[in-house]
């Protein structure tokens, strides 16, 4: 006999640990939680006073910060960071309504919008009419070189048509902020889905986070509009027309493309370095001519939509409409921005050649598309990046040009890589078979666009300006100047004064006596007078220059003077 021995069990299989979120996913998240307390207190503090359910949703958002952050670091599992970046997203929409509600008012760029929809609801030509009512008051002037302001619509139709079933909101700027802001957020949490999941949060913290993309959206700029139908297309780009075929998707985007270009300019700018892009891949894989064919396709369905937002206006006011939306780059605005230009606004005395910043802007869009094509294997990833460059060297520069459309970047580096770029095609003409002459192809690209910026900022100012006597309204109130002004230009020119105090441009100051245009080396005395009555003195040490514009040629002549307090 055997004794039965004890029944051994199977081994039971191990659950396996759910893998851990990556350190970078939970960073990101984090930085995106971070991000939404920027510019949060100054809301709350305004609410605070008068708008109680304002401030109680802000206190929860605040409350849903620090939560986020806890829980961005703790939690285990990928799926549970994953919804805890939809909450981050939730948060950063909350936070931008509340921002909206209390600041809606908008900007010049708003009103102006606003004005067009109202014009276009009462059958009213929308393009070329100056509407000088909306302005003053705290709302922004655009001074010309001209001596004037530009008191007219100059953006394509499409914010407008989106502004006007909005009217009721109310009075000034409001319903184009409206529009402006539910495009941003429409465009995030497009961008916040189309992205892969590690990088959601991304969008967030880009669209969101830092507070100035809201504020351009509360101001009403039709771009964060162009923005948010840029997305869809910008995301995966490179795979639009993939296999020669467009398909639902495809003219889905060839549409945001179009209608983008129907809102704003800035579209404008980037469309042919996608274009040129896509062609270059479609090239890789499919031929020359089925690339072609892709190509042609996007861009008829894109043609087709701009002008189908257009189709009335070209109909109705086909003139007024052209020279409108052409306007940006033909209204002849004082410089500004922070870029080159800022050499002859705050560096120097000015330039006789404030013109070739314009050709240095074009030439520099041109050098750039043309490097793009050459080596779109190495630059392809930048596409979204490469035509902001340009606008540095503009006479219009302001930042507003780069950072506007920085989700873009952020939607190429996460979904068109180096790797979708790896088969484009590129022209190799057998000059550039060689590495120095490449490199000595993209120096001459490049050459006259930087050429022409330096021959701008050297110029010298073509009017010599002495301030000989100083009238006062009250010890700290100019009510007038008289100046001695020194023409040693080789041609007539028409000044147009103004006093400024810091960056801008100061309201032009009315010319009461002296000559309208100052003949080539002579010096004449011209008598000043405040647009406003009188002009008080900032406190002392700020810098008061006194400038001069002419627009034929287009120069700028400053000054600096010293206005010691009367007694």
């Amino acid at each position: 006999m055997t004794t039965p021995g004890r029944r051994t069990r199977s081994p039971v299989p191990a659950v396996p640990e759910p893998e851990p979120p990556a350190q970078w996913h939970r960073v990101l998240t984090l930085l995106a939680d971070i991000s939404l307390f920027i510019g949060t207190r100054a809301i709350w503090t305004q609410a605070a006073s008068h708008r109680l359910a304002v401030a109680a949703a802000i206190s929860v958002c605040y409350a849903s910060i620090l939560v986020c952050g806890v829980l961005a670091l703790v939690v285990r599992r990928v799926r549970a960071l994953a919804r805890l970046d939809l909450c981050v997203l939730v948060t950063a929409v909350t936070l931008t309504l509340c921002a909206w509600a209390m600041n809606h008012a908008g900007s010049d760029e708003a009103i102006l919008t606003t004005q067009a929809a109202r014009e276009l609801v009462a059958g009213h030509p929308v393009y070329g009419q100056p509407w000088p009512w909306l302005f003053g008051h705290g709302v922004a002037l655009t001074p010309t070189v001209t001596g004037g302001y530009d008191f007219t619509y100059g953006y394509p139709p499409l914010a407008p048509l989106l502004t006007a079933p909005l009217l009721w909101l109310g009075h000034g700027g409001t319903p184009a902020t409206a529009v402006s802001t539910a495009a941003l957020l429409a465009g995030t949490v497009a961008l916040w889905r189309m992205l892969p999941a590690p990088w959601r949060s991304a969008a967030t913290m880009a669209c969101l986070g830092f507070g100035f993309l809201p504020s351009y959206g509360r101001l009403g700029y039709p771009a964060i509009v162009a923005l948010a139908l840029l997305v869809p297309v910008v995301v995966r780009w490179p795979r639009i027309g993939r296999g020669g075929r467009l398909g639902a998707g495809g003219l889905a985007r060839a549409a945001c493309l179009g209608a983008a270009c129907a809102a704003q300019q800035l579209p404008w700018f980037v469309a042919p370095f996608l274009l040129a892009g896509i062609y270059a891949v479609r090239r890789g894989e499919l031929g020359a001519r089925a690339a072609a064919l892709v190509v042609a396709r996007i861009a008829g369905a894109s043609g087709v939509v701009w002008l189908l937002v257009n189709t009335y206006f070209i109909v109705s006011e086909p003139g007024t409409w052209s020279r409108g939306i052409a306007l940006p780059l033909t209204q002849g605005a004082v410089i500004h921005g922070q870029g080159v230009v800022g050499v002859s606004l705050y560096f120097t005395d000015g330039s006789d050649r404030l013109d070739w910043y314009s050709h240095a802007s074009m030439l520099l869009a041109a050098g750039l598309l043309a490097l793009f094509v050459l080596f779109v294997r190495r630059l392809g990833p930048a596409a979204t990046v490469l035509p902001w460059c340009a606008f540095f060297l503009a006479t219009r520069s302001q930042d507003g040009y780069y950072l506007m459309m920085t989700p873009l970047w952020l939607a190429a580096a996460v979904t068109a890589p180096t790797s979708e770029f790896a088969t484009a095609w590129q022209p190799r003409p057998g000059v550039l078979v060689r590495r120095p002459a490449r490199i000595a192809a993209a120096a001459l690209l490049l050459t006259p666009a930087l050429a022409s910026a330096a021959w701008a900022a050297a110029g010298t100012p073509p009017l010599g300006m002495r301030v000989t006597a100083v009238r006062w309204a009250t010890p700290t109130a100019v009510s007038g100047l008289d100046v001695e002004v020194a023409n040693t230009d080789a041609a007539a020119l028409t000044p147009h004064f103004t006093l400024t105090t810091g960056q801008g441009m100061d309201p032009y100051w009315t010319v009461v006596r002296g000559p309208a245009a100052l003949p080539a080396h002579t010096t004449a005395r011209y008598e000043l007078r405040p647009p406003a009555g009188r002009f008080p003195l900032p406190r002392p040490g700020t810098r008061i220059r006194l400038r001069a514009f002419t627009a034929v040629p287009q120069t700028l002549s400053s000054a600096d003077v010293r206005l010691p307090r009367s007694g």
